[in-house]
């Protein structure tokens, strides 16, 4: 059924926009004579109305060029456009992969025909899911149509020519959060990510370098080869990696042993070898460096007569003759001898300064006492003050001198303040060494102090021990005394009854005895001489192993020895058996 057309001419100039041949909603031609390249934009190829992904909505344009819609005729509606002067609709931000959008404003009487026809010419729709109130949600095969059927967002839409409430309305497009989409996206990522690490994968592979050869496994055959090639000095670096890769892997057995052991004391004859050879290598650098040292002091000597001429070219006897230009060029070439003799002097020091940094280090460590090498630093300090005291005269001197004879020209006046600047650098570099002699001496001062400290506890200690010593000999002694006396005295009464002399024979002991027992009782396995000697220390450091020991042996029937363990795990452990022996007692 065929629809009236409001305002063909607005259709047709749409239709032109688009630089298509007007046609109407039967097929007919609009303008018979069009000509394609009378639209807006000339030299464009005219399109095909039937091409796939074209509708009658134009693709979406540049932010900057103005968006002009136009009225849109369907078969059974018709699309009126929003007002330019109002500000575009607000959509939502684009979820990923979005194929799906909400379709919102629709009429009442809206059936899913009416959403094919006019949002089918966006793209291929896969679903439409309508909803009872004026709304539904569209996804579309594509995801750039989603962009195109925004574009009718704000179009009211009104069914044929009908002016009811319910044949009209205004449609809000919007993005959409679909599953379906998110989980499409998600998938074509996946699927890009697998597609990047193969070719990175493809490319490492590409780039990395060639692996090595693989290492044979051990044979006869290989090993006579290989024994032939570590006594090889070429071959050698590459038949110890096969041998210590053999080693690694684990063939040696008893079979082949002796090959082995072959094969390691020949990679041993290198040893001697190499050293030799590293030896030879410092030779040749020492003479290397002593030739240097020599040329480049005849080099020094050389500049310093090059400066001397040029020195006595100055002096006014000769340079009255010379023209100004001569004058100018002795003044400059003057000037750079001195620079070169200077730079060539300083790396001549410096060579000088390294060996004798060098010669002390090795005298530092040939020195096997801390008091010799205090003395060493004590004459070095000595001469290194006698050194300075003679720097600061000859640049007294310098000085007298300066004042006495005024120079005769600029030139030697340069020449005293280089000569002068020299001699301060010097005086700086002597300084700073004295002060880090000064500093090494106060250490090595100081540990001599620290030991002769410790010397003295130790005297101290051992006087202690010699003491405490005596003192045992002398309480040793009385005690035998007075049992002897006992003894006569009971055997001079006659025969009465002998009470047996007590375990415990001091107060001391006696309290010694009352600790053990605690500390065994709450040890019911035992406890080793060393351990109750450890904490019996923390109540009194003069109690030793031996005195706790002898205690412990004269009370058996209140400790009691054993032995615990099997094989080196052998151990002695001391028990309170107090409990038992009172009932034997």
């Amino acid at each position: 059924m065929t629809m009236p057309m409001s305002d063909p001419n607005a259709w047709a100039t749409a239709m032109n926009n688009l630089g298509m041949p007007p046609i109407g909603i039967t097929g007919q031609q609009l303008m018979p004579d069009f000509d394609p390249s009378l639209g807006m934009m000339a030299g464009i190829t005219p399109l095909n109305p039937m091409m796939p992904g074209l509708g009658m909505v134009p693709a979406p344009l540049s932010q900057d060029l103005p968006v002009v819609k136009e009225i849109i005729h369907c078969k059974s509606c018709t699309l009126f456009p929003p007002n330019p002067n109002l500000p575009p609709p607000a959509t939502r931000d684009r979820p990923p992969g979005c194929k799906t959008v909400f379709v919102g404003g629709l009429p009442e009487n809206a059936t899913e025909q009416l959403i094919m026809e006019v949002f089918g010419q966006c793209g291929d729709i896969t679903a439409i899911r309508k909803s009872k109130k004026n709304f539904c949600h569209i996804r579309f095969a594509e995801e750039f149509t989603v962009d195109k059927a925004l574009f009718l967002s704000g179009y009211r839409i009104r069914l044929g020519s009908s002016t009811d409430k319910k044949d009209t309305g205004r449609l809000h497009v919007d993005f959409a959060q679909a599953r379906d989409d998110l989980y499409e996206w998600e998938c074509r990522q996946r699927m890009l990510a697998r597609e990047e690490r193969h070719r990175r994968k493809v490319e490492e592979d590409r780039l990395r370098p060639p692996s090595p050869p693989p290492i044979v496994h051990y044979s006869e055959h290989e090993c006579s080869q290989l024994g032939d090639k570590i006594k090889d000095d070429g071959k050698f670096p590459e038949a110890v990696r096969v041998l210590l890769t053999w080693l690694e892997r684990g063939e040696v057995n008893r079979r082949n042993a002796n090959n082995f052991y072959s094969m390691i004391q020949s990679s041993n004859g290198h040893i001697r070898r190499l050293t030799s050879e590293k030896s030879q290598h410092e030779k040749e650098v020492e003479e290397a460096k002593d030739k240097f040292k020599t040329a480049l002091a005849g080099i020094v000597g050389q500049f310093e007569q090059i400066v001397s001429v040029f020195q006595a070219a100055s002096k006014q006897k000769a340079w009255d003759h010379f023209s100004k230009a001569q004058r100018k060029n002795l003044d400059m070439w003057r000037k750079q001898a001195e620079e070169i003799r200077n730079m060539h002097n300083e790396q001549l020091m410096g060579i000088r300064r390294e060996e004798e940094m060098e010669m002390s280090d090795d005298d530092m460590e040939d020195s096997p006492d801390s008091v010799s090498q205090a003395e060493a630093l004590k004459e070095e300090n000595d001469s290194l003050r006698c050194q300075l005291d003679a720097y600061r005269n000859e640049v007294e001197l310098l000085k007298q001198e300066q004042g006495k004879n005024q120079p005769i020209s600029s030139e030697e006046d340069t020449t005293h303040s280089q000569q002068l600047s020299f001699l301060q650098q010097a005086l700086q570099g002597m300084q700073k060494q004295l002060l880090k002699m000064r500093e090494e001496l106060k250490q090595r001062e100081a540990e001599l102090e620290k030991s002769l400290e410790d010397k003295q506890q130790l005297k101290i200690q051992v006087q202690n021990l010699k003491e405490g010593l005596q003192n045992l000999q002398n309480t040793d002694v009385m005690q035998v005394s007075w049992t002897e006396m006992v003894s006569c005295s009971q055997e001079k009464e006659g025969p009465t009854e002998k009470n047996p002399p007590s375990p415990v024979r001091s107060e001391r002991e006696a309290l010694l005895v009352g600790i053990i027992s605690t500390f065994l009782h709450v040890h019911p396995f035992g406890a080793s001489i060393e351990y109750i000697c450890s904490y019996l220390q923390r109540l009194d450091t003069k109690i030793n192993t031996s005195e706790v020991e002898a205690l412990l042996s004269r009370l058996p029937c209140t400790f009691r020895q054993e032995l615990t363990g099997v094989g080196a795990s052998l151990e002695k452990r001391w028990n309170f058996c107090g409990f038992q022996g009172i009932k034997s007692t």
